[in-house]
C-alpha cells in the first residue's frame, strides 16, 4: 500500500510570532521554520504502518517555497521513501492545497492520504476534509488511533463526548490528532541517507489547477495583553472581588 503524507512548512512552535508593523501579516524574516507538528505525527504514523508491514511506500509532499525541501528531507530522514515539492512563494489557501493534492493523488494513486488535522499557522482545519470531498473518498478526522483491518481502516477519533471508532473503506483520508503517536527524532545516519533519497520539484503551473485566492486578509493583529492578576488574603476577599469587581457571581 502506498501512502501520501502532505507536510507543511510553518513557524516553529517554540518561536514567538511577530506581526508586521503594517499589520499585513506575520513577519517571517530570520524566523526558525519547521514541519507542522500535526504533519510530523502523520509522517510517524505512516512509518509505523510501514514497519508493521502494512505500507510499502511513503511519499512526502509539500506545497511552498524552495526551502520547504528542508521539511521534506526531515520526513525522508524519519523514514519516508521519496519526496515531492510543488514550489510556490505565494500563500496557497486550503482549497487550492486540496486541489493540488488531488492532482498529486491522481498521479501517484495512493491508497491512503494521512495528514495533520490542521496547521499551526492558520489553524484552518480544512485541507483534509476538502481533499476527501474532491476525491469522493471516506475520511477519518481527528484520529487518535488507526488500524488496518482487511480492506478497511478502523479510525478512533476524538469527539466532544469522548472517543468514536469508525470503519472506513479504502482508499481514504485520515487527519491526525495529537494523541495518535509521539514522532521520532531522525538519527544522524538517517539524516545523511535522506540527502540521497529522491525529491522531485515541480511548479504549480505543472498542474491544471486554479489557485486564485478567494480570501483577503484585511488585518493581522496581536491578541490583547492580559491584565495582571492579584493576590488575595482570604476566601472572603476572593468572593468579594468576584462579586463586586469582576461581577461574575
Amino acid at each position: 500500500m502506498k501512502v501520501l503524507v502532505p507536510v507543511k512548512r510553518v513557524i516553529d512552535y517554540n518561536v514567538k510570532v511577530r506581526v508586521k508593523s503594517d499589520e499585513s501579516g506575520v513577519d517571517l524574516a530570520n524566523v526558525k521554520m519547521s514541519m507542522n507538528p500535526f504533519d510530523e505525527i502523520a509522517v510517524e504514523e505512516a512509518i509505523r504502518m510501514k514497519e508493521a508491514g502494512t505500507v510499502t511506500e511513503i511519499v512526502a509532499v509539500s506545497i511552498g517555497p524552495e526551502k520547504a525541501q528542508d521539511q521534506i528531507r526531515q520526513a525522508l530522514a524519519m523514514g519516508a521513501d521519496r519526496g515531492l515539492l510543488i514550489k510556490t512563494d505565494e500563500n496557497v489557501e486550503p482549497l487550492s492545497v486540496a486541489k493540488l493534492l488531488k492532482a498529486v493523488v491522481d498521479e501517484e494513486k495512493p491508497e491512503l492520504v494521512i495528514l495533520g488535522k490542521q496547521a499551526i499557522d492558520d489553524d484552518s482545519n480544512q485541507t483534509g476534509q476538502m481533499l476527501a470531498a474532491l476525491l469522493g473518498w471516506p475520511q477519518g478526522t481527528f484520529a487518535s488511533k488507526v488500524e488496518k483491518d482487511g480492506d478497511k481502516l478502523n479510525v478512533t477519533r476524538e469527539i466532544d463526548g469522548g472517543l468514536q471508532t469508525i470503519a472506513i473503506n479504502m482508499p481514504a483520508i485520515v487527519t491526525t490528532d495529537l494523541r495518535l503517536n509521539e514522532p521520532r527524532y531522525a538519527s544522524l545516519p538517517n539524516i545523511m541517507k535522506a540527502k540521497k533519497k529522491p525529491l522531485d520539484v515541480k511548479e504549480i503551473g505543472d498542474y491544471d489547477v486554479d489557485v486564485t485566492p478567494r480570501l483577503e486578509t484585511v488585518k493581522v493583529t496581536e491578541p490583547p495583553k492580559r491584565k495582571a492578576g492579584a493576590k488575595v488574603e482570604s476566601v472572603a476577599e476572593l468572593v468579594d472581588k468576584l462579586k463586586n469587581e469582576a461581577g461574575v457571581i
